[in-house]
């Protein structure tokens, strides 16, 4: 590994910067299968939209009518990590009377990076499409995501929904929440730790960087990063930001926060992150 390329491997690699990573995904798990017990009977689990094994989203419901329906996509270099293990973000929404989908996707090296977002295009259309039966209209749906979930986030508000299938509106999405994401993915090819999987080209990374790309609506992005992450999501924050500047919604601070905490602050209704969260979707907190 020559210097610029450890350097940037620096910029970019959690684990290393977090040596207790894993106390993090154990807590996730604990919560997860603590969230499920509780929602069960508010839970329609491993719901598909599509043919894959992977493609399947798990869906929970406030008790009456939802106020909104908010699809969350989890983290992991696009390569790691189960919706399973990220059930404990739901609850408290539900609680506030928001519906939530949290979706699974193909992992990184099996496929493409485009396959991803085409998987999470497919599961944006899906609960377009079935929003009657979650009880929520389809003029109230948002989209949420961490990391990897954050970039494929802004890939749905750059969408042109019109091209993708007859009769869907401009508009999918009426806003969405970029916690820690990335944008500008041109970089990623020179780091080969996680480009081993990603296995992207120069041309491949300027296609699928949100950054590079309008947004295709008026809907707004809101984003955070936190003020203890590396540098790398630090610059990727600012990209977007300078990047769509008459989108971004709101720029969240989380300045305790690191890359993987910040994901518990989402799922904290005392945090500024889920009342700026609620304040996208205009749902009272």
């Amino acid at each position: 590994m020559n210097n610029d390329t450890a350097y940037l491997d620096s910029l970019y690699n959690n684990r290393l910067a977090i040596p207790d990573f894993q106390d993090y995904f154990d807590r996730w798990v604990e919560k997860s299968d603590a969230a499920f017990r509780a929602m069960n009977d508010r839970l329609e689990r491993d719901v598909p939209y599509g043919d894959d094994i992977m493609e399947t989203m798990d869906v929970f419901l406030p008790d009456g009518e939802s106020q909104a329906l908010l699809m969350f996509i989890h983290g992991g270099y696009w390569r790691s990590l189960d919706k399973k293990d990220h059930a404990f973000i739901a609850a408290p929404y539900v609680d506030a009377g928001v519906a939530v989908a949290s979706i699974n996707y193909s992992l990184c090296p099996n496929v493409s990076m485009e396959h991803i977002v085409r998987q999470v295009i497919a599961a944006s259309v899906f609960l377009y499409r079935n929003a009657s039966d979650f009880n929520v209209s389809r003029k109230r749906i948002y989209v949420a995501g961490h990391s990897a979930g954050g970039h494929l986030t802004a890939m749905a508000l750059a969408c042109l929904w019109p091209k993708v299938a007859p009769g869907l509106p401009q508009k999918l999405f009426q806003g969405g929440l970029s916690i820690s994401g990335l944008y500008d993915l041109r970089v990623l090819t020179s780091v080969p730790g996680i480009n081993c999987d990603l296995r992207m080209t120069a041309d491949s990374a300027r296609m699928l960087s949100p950054a590079l790309m309008p947004p295709a609506t008026s809907a707004p992005l809101y984003i955070a990063v936190g003020g203890q992450e590396i540098g790398g999501f630090k610059d990727q924050h600012r990209i977007i930001a300078q990047s769509w500047p008459d989108n971004i919604g709101a720029d969240i601070p989380c300045p305790g926060d690191n890359h993987f905490s910040i994901l518990d602050a989402f799922a904290d209704p005392q945090s500024e992150l889920f009342a700026a969260t609620m304040r996208m979707m205009d749902v009272p907190c």
